[in-house]
């Protein structure tokens, strides 16, 4: 999993949050960040490889959502900066820290948007999690922040099971 960020490794900031809850958050958001990003590229996996007389809506659908998870990418990201902290890099280091495994199982239609829905609340579940993290910090931005995340999450994997 992630390696632990060190409150030394920190850049200096005046803030009230603590030194080492802006750690600890900007490692939740790291691991947020890497599920995030692997549930990127699956959505656009789906997107790209679907077939059949869903094909239009669906397609549509996926592109809606890979374009919002783009979006919260660099939101995630710049919140971990925000924080003090370097934001974790490489395709290895997001597959290793996601929630979600990085391969799409291809197959009907039905079963590709049963993996993504899956997929898209375990990342929700994920983020809800942290948010108790930032809430003990008194981080109130970014337990906003993924507490609207969670939002969005939700509703994508309910139309990803609707289409189904």
């Amino acid at each position: 999993m992630t390696a632990t960020i060190k409150s030394a490794e920190l850049r200096e900031m005046k803030s009230d949050i603590k030194k080492a809850d802006r750690a600890t958050m900007a490692e939740k958001l790291g691991e947020a960040l890497a599920s995030t990003y692997v549930l990127y590229q699956k959505t656009q996996a789906v997107h790209w490889n679907v077939t059949g007389p869903q094909f239009h809506g669906v397609h549509k659908l996926t592109e809606a959502q890979y374009e919002d998870l783009a979006a919260s990418i660099d939101e995630i990201a710049e919140r971990i900066r925000a924080l003090g902290a370097k934001t974790p890099v490489g395709l290895s280091t997001y597959i290793e820290n996601s929630a979600i495994k990085d391969q799409v199982k291809y197959g009907d239609v039905e079963s590709m948007l049963k993996q993504l829905s899956e997929d898209t609340l375990t990342v929700a579940d994920q983020m809800r999690e942290f948010v108790k993290t930032a809430e003990e910090a008194d981080d109130v931005f970014t337990a906003d922040l993924l507490t609207a995340r969670i939002g969005v999450l939700e509703e994508s994997s309910w139309m990803l099971s609707a289409s189904m």
